[in-house]
This record gives structure tokens, C-alpha cells and sequence, in this order.
């Protein structure tokens, strides 16, 4: 009876088909009682967006305290609920780093699995001592312990996630950082926390790829009849290239292009939408502007409302002076998803590009609202006090988006340029500096740190940040618009 519920509810959840799934999930629960029934019963509520219900369900037979899968599902309820604070008293606010695989309890796991599939091969054997079935009862054993130990994995990781969610909605972004940086550690797979690492900008470029390389992608297992060495290890190395994509395109961009092109010939990823927007990304940094744009408006058409492609297209449309375009991409967010942050953003790009500037930080202010930790709303918001010449209420956004995105060196480049404009060039060469260290590749950045250079007579230093900027420009075969001005400069 308990397999025929099991079977009934997973068909009504694969269809979505929650009130079903809760009907026939309650009467297995209540026939079984089982820990594992009682979290996809919370899970089912979970999804259909009942988390009063699920965190009441939960909370029962003391299943938080002693189930790693039910104390995350928890959590994220309270997450849900904008209840943060309950959230870390539920997940407690340290992280599990001994658990972040290291090359002894890695050579373990494998020597586990090779047991336990060598030992398979004693079934064909009609005469099989006694010795041998003890020894292939206790590998059977191990690797369900390793099973079992890698389930907790997985939910440990999912944890220091919903930690670090917790920490950023408090502010408290170094910490943050740390709980997605070991989420990934822990479970290379963690996705979610990588995510928030490279669309949160906190890591440098280089961090970002030093990070990756740290990471233990020889841990990923492919079980199953098709398991193997070699294809975990396929999997290990697709996982990489994939997670490579992600990283700041102003560094290692030779990596970055061998990833995309193996991606995309082995693979057949060529036309997939997150490749595609990797690449505009690249373009948009090499100044390629249309190129990009055709790359952006590609994933569009195909997937017109995918809201983590229109930061990038907007930008594309804003420089290219695409009014008109900006128009009709605005209004159309606008009538379908007023919901979204990047709707207004949209908005208040078109504004901007008109030169209406004070609706355009109107626009930017209710999409930094919507999403407080959406990097495009605060720049575009620093924006409009630039142009107007408000050099202190710029230097006071553009600060905000220094401190919440501290890993990408644009908020402080633009401080170094307000600071530039009000003729404090002893600051706009600290904060110029800062970018720097965060960031050694970009030609807008070199130049501006050569014109700060000029401006204190040290000519010999602005030549040399003008030659290096034009030679960043050729290397990454930049179009002429991002190195006109350094070329200007050095004559």
C-alpha cells in the first residue's frame, strides 16, 4: 500500500497537481510515519506556496533537530516568510567546514565505490564462499553509509546557502560571501550558492577564478549502469567548463572562450540561452556593442521574458542609442510583468537615454526597492546625479553600490571620476587604486587612472597607464570606441 501512495503522489506532484498530492501524502504519512514521507509532505506545500503549513508540519516529532533535509526545508520556509532571523536560529550560524571534501576522505569515497562495484561481480558466482558474502555485505553496507553521508553532504551545503541568504538580507555581505564560498566547497553542485557569489559581485575577477580552482569537481559520481571513472570524470570537467562561463569576462578570457567552444561543438550547447548571454557578456566588455545586442535579442526571441538576459540588453540598447527600441521593450515589461525589478529598470534606462533624468531615477530608485541587491537599479539610480553634476549625491549611490557589490571594481571607478570632476584628485586616485586592485584589465579604468595621473603632473606614470590601456585593448580585441580615448591622451 505505502509504494502505490508513494507512486500516486509523485505522479500528482510531476503534474503539479498539489491538492492531490497532499490528499494522498497525508494518508502515507499517517500510515507509515516516516521522516522521509513527512519532508515530501512539507515539500508539496513548500511548492504550492503553503509555508505557514509546511514550517507547522515540520515542527512536529521534533524533525528539525534530527533530520538535516527537514531543518533546511525549515529554514527556507522562515526565508519565504522574511523571518531571517528565525531562519539562523534554526540553522544555527556556523558552517560545517569539515565536512569541505579533502584528499583523504575523497581516495576514501572512491576506494568505497570500487569495492562495492568490483564485489558486484561475485553474483554470477554459483559457489561463493562465506568469507565472500561477509565481504560484499560489509561493502554494501559502507557504500550505503556513503550514500547516505552524501545526502547530508548535499543538505549541509544547501544550509550554509540559506545562511548566507540570511547574512545578505542583514547586510552583512562578507559573511554572506563566506557561507556561499563554503556551500560550494562543500557540494561543488551547489549551484545556487555560486550564483549568488558571481551575480552578486562579491569576488574580484580574480578571486572568482582563483576560487574555481579550489573547488572539487574530481568529486562528482555519476552512479548508475552508465557510472564510471571516466564518465565522473566527464562530468567533473563539463560541471567546470560550465561554472567557468559564469566568472567575470575582464579576466582569463582565453579560458573562457576554450570553455564556450567545447561547449558548444562537443556538447551541442551552442544556441543555449545561458551560453549566448556568457558571450554577449564577453562582447559587451570588449565595447562590441552590436554584436552583443544581436547575441541578447537571439535569446529574446526565443525566450522573451528571460529577466536575467535584460540588464545586458538594455545596456546594449542605451549605447547604442536605440531609443525607440528602449520604448517598446519598457512598455511591453511594463503591461506583462509589473512584478519585476528589471521592468523598471527598463524604464527608468529609457528615461536616462532621453535625458530625462529625474524620471529615470525615479524608475531606477522603485527597482533598487523592489530588489535591494540588484546592481544595475543602484548604478543607473548613481547615474542620474552624475549626469546632473550632483558630484556628492552621486559619490553617496555610487558608494552604496561600492559596499553591497564589492567585488566588481565599477563603483569605484566612477567614485574616482566624481572625485575627478570636483578636482580631488588625491582621492580619485585612491579610489581609482582600489579599482585596480580589483580589477587590472579594463580600458576605461587605465585611462582614467592615466588622465588622474596628468592632472598631478606626473606625465611619465599617465603615459604609461595610457600604453597600457591601449595594449589591453588590442589583446582582447576591443573595438575602437574603448581605446580612442586613451590613444588621444598618449598624442
Amino acid at each position: 500500500m505505502e509504494q502505490f501512495l508513494r507512486d500516486w503522489r509523485q505522479e500528482a506532484l510531476n503534474k503539479a497537481q498539489y491538492e492531490s498530492a497532499i490528499f494522498v501524502g497525508d494518508k502515507l504519512l499517517a500510515l507509515t510515519n516516516d521522516d522521509k514521507d513527512a519532508f515530501w509532505l512539507a515539500q508539496v506545500h513548500f511548492a504550492s506556496g503553503n509555508f505557514t503549513r509546511a514550517q507547522a508540519l515540520l515542527s512536529k516529532s521534533d524533525l528539525v533537530a534530527r533530520n538535516p533535509s527537514c531543518r533546511y526545508l525549515s529554514a527556507h520556509c522562515l526565508i519565504k516568510q522574511s523571518q531571517f532571523e528565525e531562519a539562523l536560529a534554526v540553522l544555527g550560524d556556523r558552517n560545517p567546514t569539515h565536512l569541505i571534501p579533502t584528499a583523504s576522505n575523497k581516495r576514501r569515497t572512491r576506494e568505497v565505490r570500487t569495492k562495492t562495484n568490483g564485489s558486484s561481480s561475485h553474483n554470477g558466482v554459483k559457489a561463493q564462499t562465506a568469507a565472500e558474502r561477509q565481504q560484499q555485505l560489509r561493502d554494501e553496507e559502507e557504500a550505503a553509509a556513503d550514500e547516505e553521508e552524501a545526502l547530508v553532504r548535499r543538505y549541509e551545503a544547501g544550509m550554509c546557502y540559506l545562511r548566507g541568504l540570511c547574512f545578505a538580507k542583514q547586510n552583512a555581505f562578507d559573511r554572506a560571501k563566506e557561507c556561499y564560498k563554503d556551500a560550494v566547497r562543500i557540494d561543488v553542485q551547489c549551484f545556487e550558492a555560486f550564483q549568488q557569489l558571481t551575480k552578486n559581485n562579491l569576488m574580484s575577477p580574480r578571486e572568482e577564478w582563483e576560487f574555481l580552482d579550489t573547488l572539487g569537481f574530481d568529486a562528482i559520481r555519476v552512479d548508475g549502469p552508465e557510472g564510471g571513472g571516466d564518465i565522473s570524470a566527464e562530468a567533473a570537467s563539463f560541471t567546470k567548463m560550465l561554472y567557468s562561463t559564469r566568472l567575470s569576462k575582464y579576466r582569463n578570457q582565453a579560458a573562457f572562450k576554450t570553455a564556450t567552444e567545447a561547449l558548444s561543438s562537443h556538447y551541442g550547447l551552442a544556441d543555449n540561452p545561458d551560453l549566448l548571454l556568457a558571450r554577449a557578456d564577453l562582447l559587451y566588455t570588449q565595447c562590441r556593442y552590436k554584436e552583443a545586442l544581436a547575441m541578447t535579442g537571439g535569446v529574446l526571441d526565443t525566450d522573451r521574458y528571460n529577466f536575467a538576459v535584460y540588464p545586458l540588453h538594455l545596456a546594449c540598447l542605451h549605447e547604442l542609442r536605440m531609443t525607440n527600441v528602449l520604448f517598446l521593450v519598457a512598455h511591453d515589461l511594463a503591461d506583462h510583468h509589473p512584478e519585476e525589478p528589471c521592468t523598471w529598470l527598463a524604464v527608468g534606462v529609457y528615461y536616462f537615454s532621453i535625458g530625462r533624468v529625474a524620471e529615470a531615477r525615479r524608475y531606477f530608485s522603485k527597482a533598487s526597492m523592489m530588489d535591494a541587491h540588484f546592481g544595475p537599479a543602484w548604478i543607473g539610480f548613481a547615474h542620474t546625479f552624475a549626469a546632473e553634476g550632483e558630484h556628492d549625491q552621486a559619490i553617496s549611490a555610487y558608494s552604496t553600490a561600492a559596499r553591497l557589490f564589492m567585488g566588481t571594481h565599477l563603483p569605484q571607478v566612477f567614485l574616482g571620476m566624481q572625485n575627478h570632476a570636483m578636482n580631488n584628485m588625491t582621492v580619485a586616485e585612491e579610489f581609482l587604486k582600489t579599482a585596480y586592485e580589483l580589477c587590472r584589465d579594463d580600458p576605461l579604468l587605465l585611462n582614467e587612472m592615466g588622465v588622474v595621473f596628468y592632472h598631478q603632473d606626473r606625465l611619465k606614470e599617465a603615459a604609461q597607464m595610457f600604453q597600457r590601456a591601449l595594449d589591453v585593448a588590442a589583446d582582447g580585441d576591443l573595438e575602437p570606441q574603448a581605446w580612442l580615448s586613451s590613444r588621444t591622451n598618449l598624442a
